[in-house]
């Protein structure tokens, strides 16, 4: 088949079940490619020779080889393909933005449809876990080095598993009970089954990667504890765990909350699932949920599936400058969540109890970009008006725990808080200590976290062995 010919195929929507009977359950909502699909959209790929899509992957998966492989039903070298660069692929197959990066660039996109190769990818991970294609390979020549990593999410994972395949013993630092940072507490079940998770932590356990649980870096130990042992180097991956809020009156009442606490609570300690697990959580009959990014459409969508009779997004822009993914605000949309776009909380309102009741809104107008690039909300003067709420969840940013910069001597640290590093390596401004992830830059995407993740872990193997 030639390119012209392969450019006609229509691009195939991934399944998924219907609104009416996911709203009331956990179970994953995209249900992926058979294999007579995949072969199908995989044939929609005219296999570029200057592919531009590897250029948007921050993990530089050769995407033409691997699909390919599938157009040949050669899907064990597909998934080999993948995973010689992305240790996680049946996650990011399934979370990352692919629309805005590997997607975005494909040629196909100009004239029509992008070749969908998040799915493709998601179909080759799934077929690689449920029958075994690939093995990892454990035979490779340890090094003697140690490398300690702070953070069992995406880029900690990515680090750790690429650091083992080249012969480190690696251990990883995590805070909470339970490995995968934000892919666990952060990521509802129904976008990404936990089960999924699970396997690819074992996976690194097979390389050899061990873990030390519930240990909050900077107060169980330190870095320079650490690195006072027989650790050579340090990654700091520690993830985005700390809320932020707007700080407005009312802000304190019982049944306001942060995203993080919510997901977390739900998603992590399995409260969906009370009394099963002792992990309550309220949840009242009307939610709002403040903000536009993929946090709040997760924690809409979750809100939803306890029980509530409204929910609620609130979002001081339009709905074009949402950050989170089409897909993510089309799913939350056939699901029934209402909405309010251009409305800013300026305040909340209690009942006698002490609960929220009300919340007190502004209509908002955009303006010229701000520093974002996104168009600036202004306030519509006597817009003001209150909606009836009795849980407000808000999901606007979070930012790193300043426990490690307080504690760890010699590093640099910008405005916001953030590390400063070197993007060619990783490496901050003290030697032997390497960041990545949200403490390196801001809130990321999961991939995005993985490539600098994978950047780090050639940057540490250098350092380790000239050292």
């Amino acid at each position: 088949m030639n390119p012209q010919e392969r450019m006609k195929i229509a691009r195939h929507p991934v399944p998924t079940r219907a609104p009416e009977s996911r709203i009331r359950c956990f179970e994953e909502v995209a249900l992926g490619y058979d294999e007579a699909t995949a072969r199908e959209e995989a044939m929609r790929c005219i296999q570029c020779r200057k592919p531009a899509c590897v250029e948007g992957c921050p993990v530089a998966i050769d995407i033409p080889g691997f699909i390919r492989e599938i157009v040949a039903g050669n899907i064990a070298s597909a998934a080999a393909i993948i995973k010689r660069t992305n240790s996680l692929p049946s996650i990011c197959g399934r979370v990352c933005p692919q629309e805005t990066q590997c997607e975005q660039k494909c040629v196909i996109g100009r004239k029509g449809k992008p070749v969908a190769i998040g799915a493709l990818e998601r179909f080759v991970a799934d077929c690689d876990r449920q029958y075994g294609l690939t093995k990892p390979d454990v035979s490779v020549k340890p090094t003697g080095k140690k490398v300690a990593i702070v953070g069992s999410g995406p880029a900690g994972l990515t680090a750790a598993g690429t650091l083992a395949q080249l012969g480190h013993e690696v251990t990883i630092f995590e805070a909470f009970h339970k490995p995968g940072g934000v892919l666990v507490y952060g990521i509802p079940e129904f976008r990404l089954p936990k089960q999924i998770v699970r396997e690819e932590v074992s996976t690194l356990e097979r390389l050899g990667v061990q873990f030390e649980l519930n240990v909050l870096i900077g107060r169980t130990l330190t870095i320079d504890e650490i690195l006072g042992t027989e650790y050579s180097a340090v990654f700091l991956a520690p993830g985005a765990g700390v809320p932020q809020f707007m700080n407005i009156p009312g802000e304190n009442l019982n049944g306001v909350c942060s995203a993080n606490e919510f997901l977390t609570r739900v998603n992590l300690m399995k409260a969906y699932l009370f009394p099963e697990y002792e992990t309550p959580v309220y949840c009242g009959k009307r939610v709002a949920v403040i903000g536009g990014g993929n946090t709040a459409m997760d924690a809409a969508r979750t809100a939803l599936r306890l029980g509530p009779e409204k929910v609620y997004i609130v979002y001081r822009r339009s709905e074009k400058e949402m950050p989170a993914r089409l897909e993510e605000v089309e799913h939350a949309k056939e699901e029934g969540i209402e909405f309010l776009c251009l409305t800013a909380p300026i305040a909340y309102y209690g009942d006698s109890r002490g609960w929220v009741s009300e919340m007190e809104c502004i209509k908002m107008e955009l303006s010229e970009p701000d520093e974002s690039g996104r168009r600036r909300p202004v306030p519509i003067p006597g817009s003001n008006h209150r909606i009836s709420v009795d849980t407000v969840i808000v999901a606007i940013g979070a930012k790193t725990n300043d426990l490690i910069v307080k504690t760890t001597g010699g590093l640099s640290v910008a405005k916001k808080g953030y590390l400063l590093v070197d993007p060619q390596t990783q490496m901050t401004a003290r030697p032997g200590i390497f960041a990545g992830g949200d403490i390196a830059g801001g809130e990321a995407t999961v991939i995005a976290a993985m490539g600098q993740g994978r950047v780090a872990a050639h940057s540490i193997h250098r350092y380790v062995m000239e050292q």
